[in-house]
């Protein structure tokens, strides 16, 4: 066992530990008890108190919370927070205060999870609460959500607990057994998370056909072909992308530096955060610019009547595109602007690049995250896939 205590040779007690600092710091204004002293002149604030923050400094820290917060987290957690609170006031006649009881979760798992029964999957929310969420914009359509969106809503909650210091009610074992149970189930009945369609190169091409040599067909093609290209970049990451971390290598060629993604939060200075934007998707990129004179800020912009370049895309505004893109190259799936980034990792997974190399482009740090999309690709050419071969007429 370690000790903590200080050792006898130094000389020094727990007790004295702050004479001991004072001694120790050098004779001036430096080592005065109270440095305020020496500017006698100058008013300063009303002392602090060291057992709680101050008001401002409150404040000051819920705005770096908030500014350090994704947008869409942010968006995500308010939208779940005021399905709770509908359902709440629905459910028991009463504004929803925290903290809930277990009780509480319990029931809304119930009443958002569906169970087999012979007549079909049923949840227990009732029909007319469920009527009045979708009238007040509190979800979009009737019955009961996605599995995910269930697990989303249990996970803000919590969140919501721990950020005022309540006890979580989703930790409560009966709870957690629960929610293991009904993942069980769902998967069980073959429920599986729906996933994007992903846009590989083909089908890429053919949304590329769709644009033209306006400013919004060039724009366009630069930005399907940035987001594409560079390692399929998510959506925020393109609506904030700004000239300053653009670097012109020549002719069409780019480098990208990307500060921060939902991968690398706090903008640490990363080997892999130079993203190469070569080839056809240098030249887009390169003929937007020229077309929409653009020489710093934002890199995609809003095309307004008369050609006019105004402010940057909103990471929807992103998704939009990519959604219009895709209906007018009559693609059938369910597309979006993930759409680019799982289609960038099929295609690499398909091409047999290297996964490392893979992962430079794309920014993933979890190696499982990409391995099925290897997986998939490597059983497609498995010897054993096709064991039994060409049988006698021409058919397997």
């Amino acid at each position: 066992m370690i000790s903590r205590k200080t050792p006898p040779s130094l000389g020094r007690s727990p007790e004295n530990a702050a004479k001991n600092a004072a001694d120790a710091a050098p004779q001036g204004v430096a080592g005065r008890s109270d440095p305020s002293s020496a500017l006698s002149d100058v008013d300063f604030p009303a002392p602090l108190r060291p057992s709680e923050l101050d008001p401002l400094g409150r404040q000051a820290a819920e705005a770096l919370y908030r500014e350090g917060e994704s947008a869409n987290t942010v968006a995500s957690y308010r939208s779940a927070l005021r399905y709770w609170a509908g359902w709440f006031a629905l459910r028991y006649g009463q504004p929803v205060a925290l903290p809930l009881q277990p009780a509480v979760v319990l029931q809304f798992l119930v009443d958002h999870a569906t169970r087999s029964t012979p007549q079909g999957p049923v949840c227990e929310l009732p029909p007319a609460i469920d009527a009045a969420l979708v009238a007040g914009g509190l979800k979009a359509r009737a019955g009961p959500p996605a599995l995910a969106t269930l697990a989303h809503r249990l996970a803000v909650i919590a969140k919501a607990h721990h950020l005022e210091g309540h006890a979580n009610p989703c930790a409560d074992p009966a709870v957690r057994e629960l929610l293991s149970r009904t993942r069980r189930a769902y998967a069980r009945r073959g429920e599986r998370p729906a996933r994007k369609a992903a846009l590989t190169r083909e089908p890429l091409a053919r949304l590329l056909a769709t644009c033209d040599d306006s400013l919004i067909g060039l724009r366009d093609r630069a930005l399907l072909l940035f987001a594409w290209s560079s390692g399929g970049r998510r959506r925020s990451e393109v609506a904030g992308a700004t000239l300053a971390s653009l670097t012109r290598l020549g002719p069409g060629e780019f480098v990208y530096e990307l500060g921060w993604s939902k991968t690398n939060q706090s903008g640490s200075d990363l080997p892999d955060n130079a993203k190469p934007v070569i080839g056809a998707a240098g030249a887009a990129l390169a003929a937007w610019l020229r077309a929409a004179g653009l020489s710093e800020g934002a890199i995609f912009r809003r095309v307004r009547r008369g050609g006019h370049v105004g402010e940057a895309l909103s990471p929807a505004a992103v998704r939009k595109i990519v959604r219009q893109r895709c209906e007018l190259a009559g693609l059938e799936g369910d597309f979006s602007a993930h759409s680019l980034r799982s289609g960038f990792v099929t295609e690499a997974a398909a091409r047999q690049v290297p996964l490392a190399e893979t992962m430079a482009m794309t920014g993933h740090t979890s190696v499982a995250t990409l391995v099925r999309y290897f997986r998939a690709a490597d059983a497609r050419r498995s010897v054993a896939a096709d064991l039994i071969g060409t049988l006698d007429g021409g058919e397997k």
